[in-house]
């Protein structure tokens, strides 16, 4: 049972329960991609093909995390969680600067916590929490550090379950082994999952200069309601950078609802240069998670990293 509600924990980072209309703050107020106009894909000399099999073989979006071991930055964290109501019970806010220059340190310029954060034991209220601090902020230090050992995914250890979880981020439309009735969901872009999806791409600029390709996977609206409902993830946007066809960003938005759990969430990461290296610079989730016996967990981040430097002897 310990397992299964820690693999239902590592799925929490993208997770959001009960389907029912969600209106709550939306801490994410930083526009960044501004679209030009939609591309038709048979005009083009590469189409839907190039798009996909760059989303999949792609490494480089999580190179860019292990990248920010070399740089000491600035990260402004902020984490909201809600009551059923959807009224703010929680808050969480962290200035924090990363330094690199000789051996790791991280300095908290602020720390602000307001309402139910915490439990008695000092521990997080929420699973959802726990991973985040987990995934976005320990990964400077550990879990994204070049060269680190990766888990042969056989059990006993908790890092076959963060292994899921850099999966389920980094490498949409990989299937996961090892998580309950949606392991394969994942798969969007197999033959029979394709048939279920619309392929859209538009020109646009990313942060008033970068031009970009925006290159949606929606579905189809067309759809009975049960073969909607049977599809993970609702919508895929990569954003690409089209001089040299880099992933710059990556939207998912997905929704599933069976015995175990519900959820029904959105997560955003971007990236931008720093002297040529690609680094992230922002990143927001909003979504709830329902799992039995424990109670429903509504949350949304912004995490927003600046004021990149190259650290002395990297």
């Amino acid at each position: 049972m310990k397992k299964l509600i820690l693999i239902i924990s590592i799925v929490a980072l993208f997770l959001n329960a009960n389907s029912q209309e969600t209106i709550r703050f939306n801490p994410d107020t930083i526009k960044t991609i501004q679209l030009d106009s939609v591309v038709n894909i048979k005009a083009q000399k590469f189409g839907i093909e190039t798009f996909i099999n760059a989303i999949i073989n792609d490494t480089s979006f999580y190179q860019a995390f292990r990248n920010m071991k070399k740089y000491s930055f600035i990260a402004e964290n902020r984490i909201y969680t809600y009551d059923k109501k959807n009224k703010v019970d929680g808050k969480v806010y962290r200035k924090i600067k990363h330094n690199n220059d000789g051996p790791y340190k991280m300095e908290y310029l602020v720390k602000e916590d307001n309402g139910k954060v915490y439990k008695k034991n000092g521990k997080y209220q929420l699973y959802t929490v726990e991973m985040f601090d987990y995934i976005f902020m320990n990964a400077y230090n550990t879990d994204f550090v070049p060269n680190a050992p990766s888990s042969d995914g056989k059990g006993g250890s908790n890092e076959s379950y963060k292994d899921k979880l850099k999966t389920l981020i980094f490498n949409p439309g990989r299937p996961i082994k090892g998580l309950p009735f949606i392991g394969n969901k994942t798969q969007i872009f197999t033959a029979n999952m394709r048939q279920n999806y619309d392929y859209t791409f538009y020109k646009g600029t990313y942060l008033d200069s970068i031009p970009v390709y925006h290159f949606k996977v929606s579905v189809k609206p067309d759809l009975s309601k049960w073969t909607k409902d049977g599809l993970m993830i609702k919508e895929l946007v990569t954003i690409f950078d089209m001089r040299t066809f880099e992933i710059l960003g990556r939207y998912v938005d997905m929704k599933y609802s069976n015995m175990l759990f519900d959820f029904d969430v959105q997560m955003n990461i971007e990236m931008s240069y720093f002297n040529e290296v690609k680094l992230p610079t922002k990143i927001t989730y909003q979504g709830n998670w329902d799992y039995p016996l424990k109670k429903e967990e509504r949350a949304s981040f912004l995490v927003v990293h600046k004021d990149y430097k190259l650290a002395k002897g990297k």
